[in-house]
């Protein structure tokens, strides 16, 4: 049994995140080769959306993804979708998880799951990435830059993805959707959500590209290698489509937009320099490479566009955690900064 060498926070699972081993068990000895069962499970804490556990047996460690138990929005938690782009993206050059069974049988665990291959590494969701030096840190920004360039890179139709997603008006229809699932899932008024939904609305670029986007991508979303400054994998590919990859781009920068006194994500106020953290511009010169684009265009409307989506998932999460189903106990205080980043949102949008 190999035992995980990485910084991630395991625990006993919840009540409620509670799987039946016994049927887990059964499933994974008939769909892993040489998967033997004795094996123990824990749950990796923190994360506000699908329950995600470390299997540990005999003939090796795997991880586990799973739907969350309760009433879900219409097309939320897509695990079945994380299995097939992660699947899809092996040999690419872009570092994911080796994939082993997607179970769509509800039967066996309540809910869709799928296991993959246990990767080794640091995962640094902590903004000012402690522990590292300051050479270390901007390696690590500029990897991040690199893979994500070298992800829209990837032509999806090659790897099998041509019906991920619908390539044109990826915005819009996003604006639209996000919009949707914040008004399902509110449980107050927020006037500056309603007025950046209209700001993006009047205002998309209309500037069709395409290519896989990843959704969330950030430093808390990728594994760096024990000993070096490189990604050993990308995870949490939920929100993964076909799409405009500045989306991706204008999320990955958007902590450089957010007070950090205020978010827990932002950069603006920390001694960048000091720590190692590149400038806006240097990462967006690295992409511009990795991605071989001659510019960039129009990259504040997707950084307000990324921060009106992820207020609209903290508004799920928000939800979730008053009805008592997320998958962090923190779940509230996290989801009740959805209203302030919708105000830092507006004001980019004002000034742009």
């Amino acid at each position: 049994m190999t035992t995980p060498s990485d910084n991630r926070e395991l625990g006993i699972p919840a009540d409620v995140h509670r799987v039946n081993e016994a049927a887990l068990v059964a499933y994974l000895k008939e769909h892993i080769a040489g998967f033997v069962g004795t094996c123990t499970i824990q749950q990796f804490l923190g994360g506000q959306s699908n329950p995600t556990y470390l299997i540990e047996d005999t003939s090796g460690t795997y991880v586990l993804r799973k739907k969350p138990p309760g009433r879900l929005l219409p097309s939320a938690h897509a695990v079945d979708r994380e299995y097939r782009v992660i699947s899809a993206l092996a040999g690419t050059g872009v570092p994911v998880p080796g994939t082993r069974v997607l179970c769509e049988d509800d039967t066996v665990l309540g809910q869709v799951f799928y296991v993959m291959d246990y990767v080794p590494g640091r995962v640094l969701a902590e903004r000012e990435m402690p522990g590292c030096s300051s050479s270390e840190r901007t390696a690590m920004f500029h990897s991040m830059a690199s893979v994500l360039g070298a992800l829209h890179r990837v032509d999806y139709c090659e790897v099998g993805l041509e019906d991920f997603g619908k390539p044109s008006k990826y915005v819009a229809r996003q604006v639209a959707r996000w919009s949707q699932q914040y008004e399902a899932s509110k449980v107050e008024d927020c006037d500056a959500m309603d007025s950046v939904i209209e700001w993006l609305t009047q205002n998309d670029p209309d500037d069709e590209q395409a290519a896989i986007v990843h959704g969330d991508y950030r430093p808390g979303n990728v594994i760096f290698h024990n000993d070096n400054p490189d990604i050993a994998a990308v995870l949490d590919w939920e929100l993964s489509t076909i799409g405009h990859p500045l989306a991706d781009l204008g999320y990955f920068l958007m902590p450089y937009r957010l007070d950090a006194a205020a978010s827990p994500w932002g950069l603006q106020g920390l001694d960048l320099d000091g720590l190692g953290i590149p400038p806006e511009s240097m990462l967006v010169e690295a992409y511009a490479g990795a991605s071989r684009r001659q510019s960039v265009e129009n990259i504040d409307y997707y950084i307000v566009f990324s921060m009106f989506r992820l207020a609209a998932i903290l508004a799920g999460v928000l939800r979730r955690g008053l009805d008592g189903n997320a998958s962090d106990p923190r779940a509230i205080e996290r989801g009740r900064t959805y209203a302030p980043l919708a105000a830092v949102a507006l004001s980019i949008a004002h000034n742009s």
